[in-house]
């Protein structure tokens, strides 16, 4: 089964859509008829890169997406889509120290057959923070992407917001033991460049809206 790689809703939309709705224009990402791999597209095109690291990641994204013909297929090309989140909450952000970088990052992952990126940053995230995060209750917010090397593979990573209750991970089985809360200069004193913008886009959403009340209370399950 070739993996679904569609987003709910376009970069810094704050509209709810349905699940199954796809990229909040009414044409739905389940089919393999590359109307997810459209919706890819159109994200990474409306997202606005503030720094040159960002900017360069962009470029490389519509490049990469216009060859691809299964973007989210890990087994189709050592270039592949994949999914991660930055999480927020009262205590400031979760990262992980990864296996095998050895370095502390945002959780994430691949994205699963029938998933939608946004599906695997949640599902990721769950598995290795055991925190039951999720996405903001405005629908799905992607807030920043990067590019780059994994091993033998290239990562086009895309990030999401997802927003987490006041309590200690416990990460699955199989998974770093190594995850805990960060205030957020230490986050990002911890952090490698490429993710210190994307650590400080979901510091603005949770201090601007999100903490705000209604608009940051996470009510759906995707």
């Amino acid at each position: 089964m070739t993996p679904t790689c569609g987003i709910d809703a376009p970069v810094g939309t704050r509209r709810r859509v349905a699940d199954g709705d796809g990229d909040g224009t009414g044409q739905g990402t389940g089919d393999n008829d590359g109307t997810g791999d459209d919706a890819v597209r159109r994200a990474v095109a409306g997202f606005r890169a503030t720094d040159e690291r960002a900017e360069e990641a962009k470029l490389r994204f519509l490049a990469e997406l216009d060859r691809l013909a299964r973007p989210c297929d890990r087994h189709a090309d050592p270039v592949h889509v994949t999914a991660s989140a930055i999480v927020v909450g009262t205590r400031g952000t979760v990262l992980h120290l990864h296996r095998k970088a050895g370095r502390w990052l945002q959780p994430g992952g691949h994205v699963d057959a029938g998933e939608t990126p946004e599906q695997a940053a949640r599902r990721e995230t769950r598995e290795e923070t055991g925190l039951a995060v999720e996405h903001p209750a405005g629908g799905p917010r992607m807030i920043h992407l990067d590019v780059h090397p994994a091993q033998e593979h290239l990562h086009l990573d895309l990030r999401y917001l997802l927003v987490a209750p006041d309590a200690d991970p416990v990460p699955g089985p199989g998974e770093s033991p190594h995850v805990r809360w960060f205030d957020w200069a230490e986050a990002e004193a911890v952090a490698d460049a490429g993710l210190v913008s994307a650590l400080r886009a979901a510091r603005s959403l949770w201090e601007d809206e999100l903490l705000l009340g209604a608009p940051g209370r996470p009510v759906d399950g995707r």
